[in-house]
């Protein structure tokens, strides 16, 4: 069978090693490579050199047209399951209020989520452009705030009339918390230890003074009953 000269396999009498291993469903044998063609002959099909790097080189029994089609099959389907990543844009003035800076966080942590990157950028109208400090002080939150959803690429850059802002997403399931976040863990853990060691000292201390105030109105009693005994 004629090599395709675009591809990258060996095949047949292009295999020129002593020997190779051949692996099929039952297993695999390493054999003479003469013999290895003389099987693919018996058999109808080719001879497939598919990791021509092992010692010795791995090869297939299989007619090389339906290898090819497996091989493209399987890129065509490993090429769907890829997430394909958008740039997302977020857009704010210079003068955003605090509602519309929290809707377009909400938006920014959903397309940061689902994998895709995001621009985000202040445009400065007119005498606007006076205000650029205050764009880059926007900017600069929205990302602390998306600390735990994206990372920084491009920290805020003046491009004209926009002030840019470039984050990508994290890997999913392995978001880091910012500091803030736990800091305030860690102040709440404290805070509950210290409550449950205030509780438990509580508790020790009133089981104390109950066994105590026992123990005195024993003594109590049993010195009352020797000094009738010595009266008597």
């Amino acid at each position: 069978m004629k090599h395709d000269k675009n591809n990258h396999y060996r095949v047949n009498e292009q295999i020129r090693v002593k020997e190779v291993r051949i692996v099929s469903d039952n297993g695999s044998q390493v054999v003479p490579t003469r013999q290895a063609l003389e099987m693919a002959r018996n058999e109808g099909v080719d001879l497939v050199e598919i990791s021509p790097n092992a010692q010795p080189p791995v090869c297939r029994l299989i007619d090389y047209s339906k290898f090819l089609y497996q091989q493209k099959k399987r890129a065509k389907e490993m090429k769907a399951k890829q997430v394909k990543q958008e740039v997302k844009e977020i857009r704010f003035g210079p003068q955003t209020d605090e509602h519309d800076y929290n809707f377009k966080l909400k938006h920014a942590k959903e397309f940061l989520e689902e994998g895709n990157k995001v621009r985000a950028f202040v445009f400065f109208r007119g005498r606007s452009i006076l205000f650029k400090e205050q764009g880059e002080v926007l900017l600069l939150r929205f990302a602390n705030d998306l600390e735990e959803y994206g990372k920084v690429e491009q920290m805020p850059a003046l491009e004209g009339k926009k002030m840019f802002l470039y984050l990508s997403p994290k890997k999913a399931g392995v978001a880091k918390k910012s500091q803030q976040k736990m800091d305030r863990e860690r102040r709440e853990a404290e805070a509950k230890a210290q409550s449950e060691l205030i509780k438990a000292t509580e508790t020790e201390i009133s089981a104390s003074g109950g066994l105590f105030a026992n123990a005195k109105n024993g003594a109590d009693a049993l010195k009352k009953l020797n000094e009738r005994k010595e009266k008597e």
